[in-house]
């Protein structure tokens, strides 16, 4: 019996680095998450215990750490960019190198009426993320958000929908729409201002969500992918993932009180997930 080893990768997950950058009378903050995964010729590894074309994943680690104390991390999505092309021309052995980032994003203490120099809040669980897939040849850059929570109490109806003998959910003209932000874009090429283009997305996106007069989760997601990539020219495709987070109203009529829509149980759990792709063509 022939047995041949098909697609195969290895790599260093969750490497984590809180960089500060330290200038009088101000200090910059920035904490990070790394993935890292080789792919390449190393079939003998597997078959034959042969460990010679197999760059520990210590070795990657330690470099995440040395090429961010030698240079500035301008963006996330330029650290991704330099860790690739370090790891593709020293591993000859590697035919591609994916780098994956996710940034926690820190805000200023507020003090005496201005922002503090070196003391700092979570932003919660939002992060900035970005990926870059290295070939010998061109690389894809993505950037993305992710833990971005938003909710609306108004312009929000779900109405027309199929049913059949188990449905048992209410049409509804009114409700709350509460979602938490993931999304990924990827770029044309050439991009070189990432930290401007990320925060115009994200504004975007929450421009978009609350001004959207939603028939769905489906219609708002649309709308928010497609002001995206009618606003960024260098921006190619973008991918939503909105879980339906559900407020739900609270029957209160055992007490003899009314519910005007006044009164919510905010549950997590089971709750609807839409995603999709949108491309330029």
């Amino acid at each position: 019996m022939a047995i041949t080893i098909g697609e195969n990768s290895y790599g260093k997950q969750r490497v984590r680095l809180l960089r500060v950058a330290r200038q009088d009378g101000r200090h910059d903050l920035q904490e990070l998450t790394i993935d890292i995964r080789f792919e390449g010729d190393f079939e003998t590894a597997h078959t034959e215990g042969d460990n010679k074309k197999i760059l520990p994943t210590d070795t990657m680690k330690n470099t995440v750490y040395a090429l961010a104390r030698q240079r500035p991390i301008e963006t996330i999505e330029t650290f991704c960019e330099q860790l690739t092309e370090h790891f593709l021309e020293n591993n000859p052995q590697a035919s591609g190198v994916h780098v994956e980032a996710a940034e926690t994003l820190w805000a200023r203490l507020p003090f005496g009426g201005k922002l503090h120099a070196h003391a700092f809040t979570s932003s919660g669980g939002e992060k900035h993320t970005a990926a870059v897939s290295g070939v010998r040849g061109p690389k894809i850059v993505t950037s993305g958000i992710e833990g971005l929570v938003v909710l609306k109490t108004t312009q929000s109806a779900f109405e027309d929908f199929l049913q059949d003998e188990y449905t048992t959910l209410k049409e509804t003209r009114n409700r709350i729409l509460s979602t938490v932000i993931r999304a990924i874009w990827s770029y044309r090429g050439g991009e070189s201002n990432y930290g401007t283009t990320w925060q115009g997305v994200r504004q975007v996106l929450l421009e978009t969500f609350a001004e959207h007069d939603s028939q769905s989760v489906q219609q708002t997601l649309y709308a928010m992918g497609e002001a995206v990539l009618a606003n960024f020219a260098g921006i190619r495709e973008i991918h939503l993932s909105l879980p339906n987070k559900h407020y739900l109203p609270v029957d209160l009529s055992p007490f003899r009180l009314d519910n005007p829509g006044q009164i919510y149980l905010p549950t997590d759990e089971p709750h609807g997930l839409i995603e999709a792709t949108l491309r330029k063509d």
